[in-house]
């Protein structure tokens, strides 16, 4: 429990230490400014005392604000090349200071506290603890700081006045301070409301970009090595989107030769999509591995039974679509429900699309009676292409899909070339066409490199 209250401990104090370095930021950029306006307005208002003021004040007038504003203007400067601090607050004070001490001795020459000069300190006030969102501690204490400037200098020179008048002037100056401090705790108070949101929603979006970075290691992870296995030339390229999908394919060599290429795409996103494609790879493999003369559809059933459970104890909805095809000399088997299967044929210089059947797995608990097996004769100088929706759904900046018929043409079109080229001038086709990838990209391609004739995976 200590352990606990500790560490709670030190939580709430790394927020705080970072919500004060925010804070520190906010001033510091507001700062900017501030200046701004202190070393443009405090100019600007001289074209008021040429028209208001006593001839013979103005050239000490003029004297006042240039003074005023050069000090401003290099403190502009000074916090521009200067980084956030607990000390940036100190500049504010500094340009109350600065600003209101230069209208304070104005009042005090057009006659101390009779003179209506004072109300520029009421832009002091406003200007200073209104940009600033500093705690309104700072603004009752920078308030503070310019009616004492104010009654200081004129009590010191002793000029007669009117304590009415004087009255009204403190009146209206401690009115314009209670309403900045109030101001100034609501939006300091909102600040920290906004800080402490925005510290939650980086919480969220990091613990999620987290999962999704585990999502693409899990999918990575299982991709298989590239092998070239008797009698077959093979290709295989991923390009997993920005947000995770569940693109998955395996390339597997049984104990009696047989050659097996799965591809599937699980539903959904993230570590559940990642974990099912796990377990898919790691069934199939087994199942591969320990089981002579299985079928593609046998596999899968079992590999079924695995998914569905496993999915019912994550509590998802998930599923995966996938085809298992076992390389048996001349003779493509396969079955499970995907994408076309696409075969260009040498000697007839076409390609045509094999449809593929059965169910989605993790859907029922048994699919033996959805699937069954398929065969097809593969010759010399024949190219199979594999893929995923992220391929033939892949949407230009019209909004027209890639669409299966030009991936069809594609192969017909390159497929002469080694593997290795035909799945690079398809992905230069597709990443030409496309505006932005959505969604995991996956292609294998298979050539026949030399003709038997034994019988078929079944």
């Amino acid at each position: 429990m200590s352990i606990n209250r500790t560490q709670h401990f030190e939580e709430a104090h790394l927020v705080t230490e970072n919500f004060q370095t925010y804070l520190n930021g906010v001033i510091h950029d507001w700062l900017k400014t501030l200046t701004t306006f202190a070393y443009t307005l405090v100019p600007a208002f001289f074209i008021l005392d040429f028209f208001t003021m006593p001839g013979e004040l103005l050239h000490r007038f003029g004297y006042y604000r240039l003074a005023c504003t050069l000090v401003v203007l290099i403190q502009y400067f000074v916090i521009r090349h200067s980084n956030p601090s607990s000390r940036s607050i100190y500049h504010g004070y500094f340009v109350s200071l600065m600003v209101g001490g230069s209208i304070t001795l104005m009042t005090v020459d057009l006659g101390g506290f009779d003179s209506s000069y004072y109300a520029g300190l009421n832009l002091v006030i406003i200007g200073v603890n209104l940009l600033l969102p500093w705690p309104a501690i700072h603004t009752i204490l920078n308030v503070g700081m310019v009616i004492a400037m104010y009654l200081t200098a004129n009590l010191i020179i002793r000029q007669p006045f009117e304590a009415t008048i004087l009255v009204n002037n403190l009146f209206f100056l401690f009115s314009t301070g209670f309403m900045a401090v109030g101001i100034n705790y609501v939006k300091h108070r909102l600040v920290k409301q906004e800080f402490f949101l925005r510290t939650e929603l980086q919480k969220a979006r990091d613990s999620l970009w987290s999962e999704m970075e585990i999502a693409k290691r899990i999918q990575t992870a299982l991709l298989p090595e590239q092998k070239e296995p008797p009698g077959l030339e093979i290709a295989s390229v991923m390009y997993p989107a920005k947000e995770v999908g569940g693109d998955y394919y395996d390339i597997i060599e049984s104990a009696n030769g047989d050659q097996w290429i799965t591809i599937g795409d699980v539903s959904g996103h993230g570590v559940d999509s990642g974990l099912i494609m796990m377990m898919a790879q790691t069934s199939i493999l087994s199942l591969v591995n320990k089981t002579s003369d299985c079928k593609p559809s046998a596999m899968l059933t079992a590999v079924n039974s695995v998914i569905k459970e496993n999915i019912s104890r994550l509590g998802s909805d998930h599923y995966m679509t996938i085809t298992a095809i076992c390389f048996r000399d001349s003779q493509m088997t396969f079955a499970g429900k995907h994408q076309d299967i696409l075969i260009y044929r040498s000697a007839l210089n076409t390609t045509e699309a094999i449809p593929t059947q059965g169910t989605w797995l993790g859907v029922v608990e048994d699919v033996s009676g959805f699937l069954e097996d398929t065969s097809v004769t593969v010759e010399k100088g024949d190219v199979v292409l594999l893929f995923t929706d992220g391929i033939t759904e892949a949407v230009s900046k019209n909004g027209e899909m890639f669409g299966q018929r030009r991936l069809e043409q594609a192969l017909n079109q390159y497929a002469n070339l080694p593997v290795g080229k035909i799945s690079s001038k398809i992905i230069e086709e597709l990443t030409a066409y496309q505006e932005e990838q959505y969604d995991d990209i996956t292609l294998v391609v298979v050539k026949k490199t030399r003709s038997n004739s034994r019988r078929p995976c079944r």
